[in-house]
């Protein structure tokens, strides 16, 4: 049996049997805040248990690093959507220690690339159209700047209001604790300050 089918069989058996019932929630986060957190495998379960977070508190997006890498792609959009159209009051960007982006190298991806069949025809009009895949496939060299960098473009973006507030943690993806490396409540105090 593969892997869609045997997916597909005990998601009729959950159906059937009424297990959803345990999941039913609405689509507004309980707790005000989206998380953009790394897809590491070993935070899927482990981050919403360390964060005290139920079904229903709050949305989650997951992509490699957890980083903004565009302020106006999916990633950006989906939390003003949150924001604005869900109830959200406060992102959390949550990286973690030991995280593939740190140092990915380019080349190596490409490399894999041509060795799963993509032609370098394919690559070479990739480059000829703008798109430098060292540049799109770059990770980060220091896991704390690049979530202050993800931190300062969610809060400084001309989308977002100033009563958001955006932090920035770093995971142990063992144990789950958090370090914190931006205190948003702290940057709203000293706005209101200046004010």
């Amino acid at each position: 049996m593969n892997r869609l089918d045997e997916i597909l069989e005990y998601n009729k058996a959950f159906v059937d049997k009424g297990l959803y019932q345990d999941f039913i929630t609405t689509k507004y986060p309980d707790k005000k805040i989206i998380v953009l957190s790394c897809m590491d495998t070993r935070l899927t379960q482990l981050l919403p248990k360390a964060l005290n977070l139920q079904n229903g508190d709050a949305k989650f997006i997951s992509n490699a690093g957890a980083v903004l890498s565009h302020p106006f792609g999916s990633i950006m959009r989906s939390i003003i959507v949150a924001i604005y159209e869900l109830e959200v009051e406060e992102v959390l960007v949550i990286s973690h220690h030991g995280c593939g982006m740190n140092n990915v190298e380019p080349k190596r991806i490409i490399e894999a690339m041509k060795q799963k069949g993509i032609s370098d025809e394919t690559l070479y009009t990739l480059r000829y159209s703008g798109i430098d895949l060292n540049d799109w496939l770059r990770g980060f060299d220091c896991v704390f700047d690049s979530v202050k960098e993800s931190v300062d473009k969610i809060r400084n973006h001309p989308l977002i209001t100033k009563d958001i507030t955006v932090h920035g943690l770093i995971a142990d993806p063992e144990t789950g604790a958090l370090e914190v490396i931006v205190n948003g409540y702290d940057h709203c105090r000293a706005s209101k300050s200046t004010r």
